[in-house]
């Protein structure tokens, strides 16, 4: 990560951060969810990307665009269709998989109007989730997962493995992942499934349709 990348990243979820990397200079990009424009700001200055997004949230709307952002009204579950297939190189979902009514149907909906999605999720398979729900037989509470379970937007938590799960299933294809801690530290275990499920507080994904996949 260059020197100014750092300077305009610094305040951006680490999860944010690595997206910001993975995405090539020049590219057209929807964020999906973006609250009040910050990634596509860096992706605009620092990739020189055709930026931009869509959130569900008015108030961070009017942030967005006070600043610029070319930012729009927009809800994940039902105004992607509005889209044309192929708009865009990349479709971004950070932190917002598990908010969404319809993952699944989401998820295609970004993989057909672009040629590849980046999601990032928060792991309910952490080990220190498993832990808590069996200390205290209670939802728990993490950095990654803040809220009491009657004030959470999140309605379909998942583990990493059920996404690659998904993602077989639906014949998408991962072309980089990374599960990290809330630090940003990546986990070390790269090539193991289980013990990033185990160990990674959060994944980071790019994904394409398998070729043959429909």
């Amino acid at each position: 990560m260059n020197d100014e990348v750092r300077f305009l990243a610094k305040n951006l979820r680490v999860d944010q951060r690595m997206i910001a990397e993975m995405i090539a200079p020049g590219s057209r990009v929807l964020d999906i969810g973006c609250g009040d424009g910050e990634l596509l700001d860096l992706l605009f200055r620092t990739r020189k990307c055709d930026a931009r997004g869509i959130e569900i949230d008015m108030a961070l709307v009017t942030r967005a665009v006070a600043h610029g952002m070319p930012v729009m009204q927009g809800d994940a579950d039902n105004d992607l269709e509005h889209y044309p297939d192929g708009a865009f190189d990349y479709a971004v979902l950070s932190r917002t998989l598990q908010a969404v009514e319809r993952p699944r149907e989401v998820l295609r909906q970004m993989l057909r109007i672009s040629a590849r999605a980046v999601v990032s999720f928060p792991n309910f398979g952490h080990w220190f989730m498993r832990w808590q729900l069996l200390r205290t037989g209670r939802m728990p509470n993490t950095p990654a997962w803040p809220r009491p379970w009657y004030e959470t937007p999140n309605i379909h938590p998942c583990t990493i493995r059920d996404f690659f799960a998904l993602c077989e299933e639906e014949s998408y294809e991962v072309e980089a992942w990374f599960a990290l801690d809330e630090a940003g530290r990546r986990s070390p275990w790269r090539r193991s499934l289980g013990l990033a499920n185990l160990f990674g507080e959060q994944a980071v994904l790019m994904l394409r349709k398998s070729p043959g996949g429909g």
